[in-house]
């Protein structure tokens, strides 16, 4: 999840979109060509080892639900696509009692959490190479806090807003590289599920 709420940059998963998205080669076309920047499903098939038929196809199913766009810029039967906008949000409370939509976000967030393990292992392997300070710069770091679920909210929303305050402070400056920002909150204490409770 990213910043909240539609808007040029961040779409708002309908159970429609979750359960369009919630596919392997989907989900990663998405983000290939949020990373990436636009590109045919010629090119998407090469940097995902997969076929072109296949890409074609599952780029119309994630332009059906406006996730991904044609640029309007290829040349012939080339469509070039780009992602429709830089993020995507959800609550797991939109798709409550619907069981579809329930079992495609389990599925895509563990997809998100293989998916971010494997990302980072691909930083560590290639760490040593970087300069001294941008190894010093990254890296991560987990915390204890103690909050209701309220308080966990606005942590969370300030969080973004942090995120969100240094997007583009980097734009122009050659010295810049593009950084992942991950977010997870999740309990500790995973045996003690509180009890639902408007008070929070």
């Amino acid at each position: 999840m990213a910043a909240l709420g539609d808007s040029p940059t961040n779409i708002w998963l309908t159970p429609e979109s979750l359960r369009v998205l919630a596919h392997p080669l989907r989900s990663r076309l998405l983000s290939q060509l949020r990373i990436g920047g636009p590109a045919t499903a010629t090119q998407l098939a090469t940097a995902l080892s997969t076929n072109t038929g296949a890409t074609s196809y599952h780029l119309r199913k994630l332009e059906s639900v406006g996730l991904v766009e044609d640029t309007g810029e290829g040349e012939g039967k080339r469509r070039l696509w780009r992602a429709s906008t830089e993020a995507h949000s959800w609550y797991p409370s939109d798709f409550a009692g619907d069981e579809d939509s329930e079992t495609a976000l389990n599925w895509l967030s563990h997809d998100y959490a293989r998916h971010f393990g494997e990302q980072y292992d691909k930083w560590l392997n290639v760490s040593m190479t970087w300069p001294a300070e941008w190894q010093d710069a990254c890296g991560s770091s987990d915390s204890m806090v103690l909050v209701t679920s309220e308080q966990l909210r606005e942590m969370r929303d300030e969080i973004h807003e942090v995120v969100a305050r240094y997007r583009r402070v980097g734009q122009g400056n050659p010295r810049a590289r593009r950084i992942a920002a991950y977010t997870f909150l999740y309990p500790l204490d995973l045996e003690r599920p509180p009890a639902t409770d408007s008070r929070s």
